[in-house]
């Protein structure tokens, strides 16, 4: 049974960097989305800290770690820090759906 996980990433602040890794990133990540492995994924606002959030539907944290370890901005150095944790959200108008409960 698929198992809900948020992936915080911290970014390194070479902008450039991320600029010109963006588009392989988003390509990557396509492929998840369109197996229904990705649920959301995107950038903090500006005005925060460099980084983003991804929401994975997985086996295990195996899964994602492996899906992480090949994105184009942990293998370019954009992702200084990757944190993958397991989340069961009990509240609001999406948890059900996101715990395998809908």
């Amino acid at each position: 049974m698929a198992t809900t996980f948020a992936v915080i990433y911290t970014y390194t602040d070479d902008t450039e960097l991320r600029d010109a890794t963006r588009p392989a990133h988003r390509d990557y990540l396509r492929e998840f989305v369109d197996s229904g492995s990705l649920l959301v994924a995107g950038a903090w606002a500006p005005a925060e800290a460099p980084g983003g959030l991804l929401i994975f539907r997985a086996e295990d944290k195996s899964a994602v770690q492996a899906i992480v370890d090949k994105d184009p901005f942990t293998t370019s150095g954009v992702v200084s820090a990757a944190d993958i944790r397991e989340w069961a959200p009990p509240l609001g108008p999406v948890a059900g759906a996101l715990t395998g409960q809908a």
